[in-house]
Parts: C-alpha cells; sequence; structure tokens
C-alpha cells in the first residue's frame, strides 16, 4: 500500500532535436502493466499544452518501440475511426503532438497510408479501423492521463535568433 514509483520520464526545456522525453522508464516489477503508455501520454499531453510536436529521444529500446508505436497507433486509430472528413498528416500531428515522420511510419505499419503523387495519403475504412481497433494491441490503454487535473505551465519560448547572414524583407 501507500506510494510507489513505477517510473519516471525527463524533459528538456528545450529540445534542439524535438524530442518531448529525454529518457523515459518503466520498472521492471511495473512493465507491462501499462505505466510505459500512461507516461508517454502524459509526455504528449504536455506537448499539447506547449503546442509543439514531439517524439522520443533514440534509440528506443525494444521494450520501448513496441510502447510508443502501440500508444500513437491506439491515439491514430481512435481519430480516425470518429472523424469525418478530410485529414492529413499535419492535421493529425497538430491534434496529437505526434510527429510527422511518427505518424506516417505507424500508419504505414498500419497499412493505411500510400504513397501518391509525391505525398502520403491516408487510405482508410471504418472497416479497417475497427479491425485494428479489435486487436489486443491497440485497446484503450488501461491507465489515463485526467487531463482536467493537468495543472502544468509550459515553459515560455525563446525568440529564435537571426543568423548574421540572414536578412529578412519588409
Amino acid at each position: 500500500y501507500g506510494s510507489h514509483i513505477v517510473g519516471y520520464f525527463s524533459k528538456e526545456k528545450e529540445s534542439p532535436d524535438g524530442n518531448n522525453v529525454a529518457c523515459i522508464l518503466t520498472l521492471p516489477p511495473y512493465q507491462r502493466k501499462g505505466y510505459g503508455k500512461l507516461l508517454i501520454a502524459f509526455s504528449y499531453e504536455l506537448s499539447k499544452q506547449e503546442q509543439v510536436t514531439g517524439s522520443p529521444e533514440k534509440p528506443l529500446s525494444d521494450l520501448g518501440k513496441l510502447s510508443y508505436r502501440s500508444y500513437w497507433s491506439w491515439v491514430l486509430l481512435e481519430i480516425l475511426r470518429d472523424f469525418r472528413g478530410t485529414l492529413s498528416i499535419k492535421d493529425l500531428s497538430n491534434m496529437t503532438s505526434i510527429t510527422q515522420n511518427d505518424i506516417i511510419s505507424t500508419l504505414q505499419s498500419l497499412n493505411l497510408v500510400k504513397y501518391w503523387k509525391g505525398q502520403h495519403v491516408i487510405c482508410v475504412t471504418p472497416k479497417l479501423i475497427e479491425e485494428h481497433l479489435k486487436s489486443a494491441e491497440y485497446k484503450k490503454p488501461s491507465l489515463t492521463v485526467d487531463i482536467t487535473a493537468l495543472r502544468w505551465t509550459a515553459p515560455p519560448k525563446k525568440a529564435h535568433k537571426k543568423h548574421k547572414n540572414s536578412t529578412s524583407a519588409h
């Protein structure tokens, strides 16, 4: 009983590589119980608050790759199931704070994207989405973040410094 540390993640205030997580760990006795995906979800909720997209720092462990791919798949499948109309990869990225590259690789792994005339096009049917969501691999996480309880202020964004050689038109 009581409180126990089950894992943690660290976050850079400013990541030049666009990472929303620098290190993420679930302690061994708590692995495969949903805590890793909870930490992943929490990191993306912080990214949404910051209005940035992010990706975990690479390389990921094998279990890390599985956890992220499963989380990304579930998030994207849920949106695609409920959305009516046209969505782009960029729209999905803006909605989820998941990078476009991570979205493309996830949709490719689900066979939900095609490369056509120089761009990635999402190709889904409601039946295909439901088939994926029925799979145990993409089921709703058992532990979820209650964003109404989140009290956090994103660090202020620093203005980008102009390079000496750059010019601007007025």
